[in-house]
């Protein structure tokens, strides 16, 4: 249900704030005076397409926001929940803002969303229906959609079981197409990436190999020099007779003698013991790695191999270890998700046979449901349109279908057939009804569907118009019936369907400050009257008019409540 809504700077409003009710809610004024400026607002809420000719003159941009109630339809909290937007309370804000330099800024809940996804999101919230809108009732690919909408819940799960066996069936008829178009550059890739695989894999590479392998290959490349510098070190610091170690453990035991005696003394003595004892240190390091030293040719040529198997590597499927081991990643998933072997386009083609007679006996399935269905709006339609006066009305619901041909709903194709004059053939709807005809058609299956679909706000711009005197009164008790089960907005110039509205808000344009502006007020009970009978008479009020009117709203009272 739509709570409130601002507006900003949109058309001819510079700034407008409304609350709205449960209910029925008509909005009236004189033509032109902005009601279905409003309507616009609304719609651009629910996702529809803007356009800076809606920005008012003069100013950089326009701001639409709107209080929800938070949907409680199936599928709601879904949608929510995949487009990560959070509601901790029970409504839902959404704000829209146009800007002159294209810049259009979608939000719900304070999350920015993309046109696409509030569209999907109004699509819960508002269903705007326009006399020169019938989009359902005018597109004969709309009535399955229709037709399908009737169906109990069992039928719903029917038809969802049989839409996602239709989205395996196009899944997998799409990869054996692909495979038959490409087959051979498909084999010859899948061959290559194979080969990839195993090469890389066969390599065992390892992170931080290469570099401890380039490391131990400088070693084994540098051993004569390494022999002989540690030689000559070890020989310079321990050569025997004159040992460099030996005459430093000398210069210890002179200064300690004296270390006691001065600061410094003791300083150089902490200096000199600290170098004989790294010394040592470094003689005896030095010493077993001469003993371990050994020249190995073989592991120099493993270790040159191994290198060798590596640059190759590197050369082919990355800079580095990282890249490889990366790439081998890549081309597995692909492998995995190729799903192809020898003999798997046979398997594939086998397979998609088998979920073709599936699809078939589910479609088949739907069909039969269908026709079920079909009886059953037939008779309701027919009812609801003799309360709409249109008594002499034959409709029925047709059915045409290739059952080799699928779709997402099945093989039906349907459309609905009418004739309003008695003798004369049954046609296509979109062919021979007229605008007051379509007006009381949508209005039928509104009645019908609206304790079905749930959706908070249905809106009706100016749908009554072409209609007078009973068919007026029929047009008005219809929307007023919708309105028990969702939240009506309605646009009208007819009298009976204002007098019928639990509230009434008046819509009036003025010039302020030499700029056009409209406002927006909610009428009382007096105000109200006095706006019906200028409905009913125009311009001349006269006392016969507010004495009608009253009887109107007086009738409306006792027939609705």
């Amino acid at each position: 249900m739509l709570q409130e809504i601002s507006i900003t700077n949109f058309a001819i409003i510079p700034e407008l704030q409304l609350s709205f009710h449960e209910g029925m809610t008509a909005l009236t004024g004189e033509t032109g005076a902005g009601k279905s400026i409003i309507i616009d607002a609304l719609g651009l809420l629910a996702g529809g397409r803007g356009s800076s000719d809606y920005i008012r003159q003069g100013a950089d941009k326009c701001i639409l926001e709107g209080l929800f109630e938070l949907p409680k339809q199936p599928g709601f909290s879904d949608l929510m929940e995949e487009l990560g937007i959070e509601s901790d309370e029970d409504n839902l804000i959404v704000r829209r803002d146009m800007a002159l330099t294209g810049k259009n800024i979608c939000r719900v809940n304070g999350h920015i969303v993309t046109l696409a996804n509030l569209r999907r999101i109004g699509a819960f919230l508002v269903d705007i229906q326009g006399q020169n809108e019938h989009q359902e009732l005018l597109q004969p690919e709309s009535h399955l959609i229709l037709l399908d909408r009737f169906g109990d819940t069992a039928f719903q799960q029917k038809k969802k079981l049989y839409q996602k066996l239709y989205r395996n069936y196009r899944a997998l008829e799409a990869k054996v197409r692909k495979v038959q178009q490409n087959e051979k550059s498909f084999v010859q890739r899948m061959d290559m990436l194979h080969f990839q695989q195993e090469e890389i894999a066969a390599a065992k590479l390892q992170l931080g190999e290469e570099e401890r392998l380039v490391e131990e290959r400088d070693k084994l490349s540098n051993y004569q020099k390494i022999v002989d510098s540690l030689n000559a070190g070890y020989s310079a610091l321990d050569n025997g007779e004159q040992s460099s170690v030996d005459g430093i453990g000398r210069a210890v035991s002179e200064m300690q003698g004296i270390a006691h005696l001065d600061p410094e003394y003791e300083a150089i003595f902490d200096n000199i013991q600290n170098a004989y004892y790294l010394l040592q240190d470094a003689v005896g390091d030095m010493s077993r790695q001469i003993d371990h030293l050994e020249l190995d040719d073989n592991r120099l040529e493993e270790v040159n191999q191994r290198l060798e198997v590596i640059r190759q590597l590197k050369r082919k499927y990355g800079e580095s270890i990282e890249a490889i081991l990366s790439y081998y990643e890549e081309i597995t998933k692909e492998l995995g998700d190729s799903d192809f072997s020898e003999g798997q386009l046979e398997k594939m083609k086998k397979e998609l046979e088998e979920k073709t007679t599936e699809l078939h006996q589910q479609a088949m399935i739907l069909h039969e449901q269908r026709q079920k269905i079909a009886k059953e709006l037939e008779a309701s339609i027919l009812q609801e349109l003799k309360g709409l006066y249109m008594e002499n009305t034959e409709f029925e619901v047709r059915f045409t279908q290739e059952d080799t041909t699928f779709d997402q709903n099945g093989f039906d194709q349907v459309e609905f057939y009418i004739t309003t004059n008695p003798g004369e053939p049954l046609k296509p709807l979109v062919k021979v009804a007229s605008g007051g005809e379509l007006s009381r058609m949508l209005l039928a299956l509104k009645t019908i569907f609206s304790s079905e679909q749930g959706v908070t706000s249905i809106i009706f711009d100016e749908v009554d118009t072409g209609v007078s005197g009973r068919v007026a009164q029929a047009i008005a008790d219809k929307i007023a019936q919708i309105s028990k089960y969702s939240q009506v907005l309605c646009i009208t110039h007819l009298p009976q369907v204002a007098a019928v509205a639990d509230y009434q808000y008046y819509i009036v344009k003025d010039v302020i400050a030499g700029r056009t502006q409209t406002s927006v007020s909610e009428l009382a009970e007096p105000q109200r009257i006095e706006e019906i009978a200028r409905m009913l008479a125009g311009s001349e009020i006269t006392p016969l008019t507010i004495e009608h009117a009253k009887e109107l709203l007086k009738m409306a009272k006792k027939n609705h409540n």
